[in-house]
């Protein structure tokens, strides 16, 4: 990546309260490289534009970084490691579970976590109803996968008793509550911001309904 992505990082990332080491800056422009190395071959994403790529992978993978609780944290349907990997970069002290079921994008996590040192992040090739983790995680994350509903469903036995999911989504997704499965609750709707974007950007925080 170029000097002109380095900017937009540090820029963007100071912008979400995030103060990148120059080591956390180097991992996340060193993931992209490998994105881009490895999509000659195997086809992770459609974005490879340099900038596209700082701010709809990096940065908008760390607009969720405020709401996030370890000491576990699991990515479920993580693609090309979006976001569980620049949220591992810049919180060394949680571990990470990334989950997909596409074989060449666990693949590719592999080799980047090893390529970029990220001795607290595993990756697991596997739909998230038959994962079965020996220690479920405080924190739960989907970016655009399918609706909340499903999501909730899909993963919510991921999650610890006091944990939460976190579904990101484009659109205001109010309308995908309606069908949340019961014992679940909305805690809120937050709008996010994904510097120098002017897309729209949602984060639906889900809980289990509180036992009286």
């Amino acid at each position: 990546m170029d000097a002109h992505a380095r900017s937009l990082l540090e820029a963007g990332a100071a912008e979400l309260g995030i103060a990148l080491d120059a080591t956390q800056i180097e991992r996340m422009l060193t993931l992209l490289d490998l994105v881009v190395e490895w999509n000659q071959k195997f086809n992770l994403t459609a974005i490879t534009e340099p900038v596209a790529m700082v701010q709809k992978h990096l940065l908008d993978s760390l607009t969720v970084q405020r709401w996030i609780g370890g000491p576990f944290v699991t990515d479920i349907g993580t693609g090309a490691g979006f976001p569980g990997l620049p949220l591992a970069i810049v919180n060394p002290a949680m571990r990470f579970t990334l989950i997909d079921s596409t074989a060449k994008k666990i693949r590719f996590v592999e080799h980047a976590v090893q390529e970029l040192g990220l001795e607290q992040v595993t990756a697991v090739c596997s739909r998230a109803e038959a994962w079965k983790p020996s220690q479920r995680s405080l924190t739960v994350v989907s970016r655009a996968l399918g609706s909340i509903p499903d999501f909730v469903r899909n993963a919510g036995h991921l999650v610890a008793h006091s944990g939460r999911l976190l579904a990101m989504k484009g659109k205001d997704p109010i309308a995908e509550l309606d069908d949340l499965p019961p014992g679940w609750i909305a805690k809120g709707i937050e709008r996010l911001h994904v510097p120098g974007l002017a897309d729209e950007r949602h984060l639906v925080i889900i809980e289990r309904v509180p036992r009286i």
